[in-house]
């Protein structure tokens, strides 16, 4: 689907090891352990209900998992806070759209510079001195996102007047604007058009491929999920049934069985 990629897969960048997740008595996830390698598209994929927004929840701060631990840049903790993973370069994006739809395009992703502000909320309201010089910095940095993801004509406009696929375009957009070594995607490309898939996936191999960054998705197309990720883990009822290459996981039968092997 694309030119052959030339990219170097790094050490690990982050393990999870045996977390287990209820609420109440429903168990989300069940002694779960997989790594993510610096560099590379890991993508977890599996049924409606399968743990995988959990997972990536538990990943990013918003769950706190039971048990097990989560190692990430070779720190080790029982859970991660949200503002902790963000300030350490784990971005995230949303199944459901999660942005200001009265805010222009530009706006919503200047908001993915917050954690990169040095100056103060009361000198960057006066837009004096370093302020403004960092105001500038922040925002031909935000240009040069939209311009990498083709939205330039709409860098004005509200978001809540876009149609869906380029809402999502601007949520990637906002997320690569923290600059993030590790950028979580949940179902990415749910609810588009095939030409808006395709373009999803190129701007995420692209940001893979250009930017170095790490990902992370959760996805349902399995001929998107085959072609883009170099290792796929499969999760179950909150368990893990498979962890493998592509290839691999398509001659997986109990991956066949509990998925691959229905109607996605």
């Amino acid at each position: 689907m694309s030119a052959p990629r030339t990219r170097t897969i790094g050490d690990t960048l982050l393990t999870v090891d045996r977390i287990s997740l209820s609420f109440g008595g429903v168990k989300a996830l069940t002694d779960v352990s997989f790594d993510i390698a610096k560099g590379e598209v890991r993508a977890i994929i599996g049924p409606n209900g399968a743990g995988k927004s959990s997972m990536l929840n538990c990943i990013n701060g918003f769950y706190h998992p039971q048990q097990g631990s989560i190692t990430y840049k070779s720190v080790k903790r029982s859970q991660m806070r949200p503002h902790e993973a963000a300030a350490q370069g784990i971005a995230r994006t949303f199944q459901n759209i999660a942005l200001f739809k009265g805010m222009s395009t530009l706006d919503n992703i200047m908001t993915g510079r917050n954690l990169r502000m040095k100056t103060g909320i009361l000198a960057q309201a006066l837009h004096f001195g370093p302020a403004r010089a960092e105001e500038i910095e922040h925002r031909l940095a935000v240009e040069r996102i939209i311009e990498f993801l083709e939205i330039e004509h709409i860098r004005k406009t509200p978001v809540g007047r876009l149609p869906y696929g380029l809402q999502k375009r601007v949520e990637l957009g906002r997320a690569l604007a923290a600059e993030p070594e590790l950028l979580l995607l949940d179902e990415p490309m749910a609810g588009m058009n095939i030409e808006e898939k395709q373009d999803m996936c190129r701007f995420i191999l692209d940001v893979n491929d250009e930017f170095g960054t790490t990902i992370c998705l959760i996805e349902h197309d399995m001929g998107v999920v085959m072609d883009i990720s170099d290792r796929v883990v499969v999760l179950d009822y909150g368990k893990k049934i498979g962890d493998g290459v592509p290839d691999e996981i398509k001659r997986n039968q109990t991956v066949i069985d509990a998925y691959l092997g229905v109607s996605h």
